[in-house]
């Protein structure tokens, strides 16, 4: 498996931004992601707003998202 790259949270919120997803609420250093999927559920997604994630939070974030989006669509923004 290629390794994760090193990324900030706000470069983490840029690539979910053009997925569709939207800025719900921040509290703290933590921002809430949501959008309406095609049956009209809500997707919902937190970000840390850190200026470096840890490897182990962010591959958390790529897998909780990978329930909303294909693998094959998040690997080049991911991973190296």
């Amino acid at each position: 498996m290629p390794n994760l790259r090193r990324m900030s949270g706000r470069a983490v919120l840029a690539v979910f931004e053009s997925f569709g997803f939207e800025v719900q609420s921040r509290k703290g250093s933590h921002v809430k992601l949501r959008r309406i999927g095609p049956h009209g559920e809500r997707q919902t997604l937190t970000i840390p707003d850190h200026s470096e994630l840890d490897t182990g939070t962010l591959r958390a974030i790529v897998r909780q998202a990978t329930r909303y989006i294909s693998t094959d669509d998040l690997k080049p923004h991911f991973y190296r």
